[in-house]
């Protein structure tokens, strides 16, 4: 699932929705609600985010998606 981010480092808006399947607009109502981590501003208008925060969230998402799978 993870294999569009780079190992470490920072990703671009477009390789974290290629992880995490929400609009963009779904994507930035959470930064601001902080269900998703905030961005690192890099120079002027270019943001991205830390790819260790962007596989929390991956985690977080699979844990919650395996603790409401039922069992049997």
């Amino acid at each position: 699932m993870t294999t569009s981010l780079p190992q470490e480092g920072f990703a671009k808006l477009g390789a974290v929705l290629s992880v995490i399947p929400v609009s963009r607009s779904k994507w930035y109502a959470g930064v601001k609600d902080g269900t998703y981590p905030k961005p690192v501003r890099l120079n002027g208008r270019n943001v991205a985010w830390r790819v260790k925060d962007i596989r929390a969230v991956i985690a977080d998402l699979e844990q919650k998606n395996q603790q409401s799978t039922p069992k049997g």
